[in-house]
C-alpha cells in the first residue's frame, strides 16, 4: 500500500470541511441518507482508485486512465481525490490533471449550490440579466 503524507495543509482541510459538511446537509435534512451514502461512498472509491493506481505506477503495472480517476471526482468524488493527491502524493505535480481537477470541483460545488438553493440562484440570475 502507498505510505500515506499525514501532513494536513488548506487543501487537505478543505476536502474534509466538506465531508463534514456534506454530513451537516444531511443532519439539516438538506440531503437524503441516499445522497450522504452515495457520496461518502464515491469519495472511499476515489481514494482508493488513487491508491491503486499509485501502488502500479510504483510497480510499473497497468494503471488507472487518468479519464476514470476524473469521471469519479466529477461524479462527486472530488474530496477523495484530494485528499489522495495530498496523503498519498499522487497525481499532484502534473498540472493539467490538477488544472482538470478543479475544474471538477468547481462544477460540483455550482450543480450542488444550484440544487440546494434555486430559489437564490434564481434570483441571483435574475439580477444578471437586469444588469447586462
Amino acid at each position: 500500500m502507498p505510505k500515506l503524507h499525514h501532513k494536513i495543509n488548506k487543501v487537505s482541510l478543505f476536502a474534509l470541511a466538506t465531508l463534514i459538511g456534506i454530513v451537516t446537509l444531511h443532519q439539516l435534512a438538506l440531503i437524503p441518507l441516499a445522497a450522504l451514502g452515495y457520496l461518502l461512498l464515491l469519495c472511499c472509491v476515489t481514494f482508493i482508485a488513487y491508491a491503486v493506481d499509485k501502488r502500479a505506477a510504483r510497480q510499473q503495472r497497468w494503471r488507472i486512465k487518468e479519464s476514470t480517476l476524473h469521471l469519479l471526482a466529477l461524479l462527486g468524488g472530488w474530496p477523495g481525490a484530494l485528499l489522495a493527491q495530498q496523503w498519498l502524493r499522487h497525481k499532484s505535480a502534473k498540472t493539467s490533471f490538477k488544472v482538470a481537477l478543479w475544474l471538477a470541483i468547481l462544477l460540483n460545488i455550482a450543480i450542488s449550490y444550484a440544487v440546494l438553493f434555486p430559489a437564490l440562484v434564481q434570483a441571483q440570475l435574475q439580477q444578471l440579466m437586469q444588469m447586462l
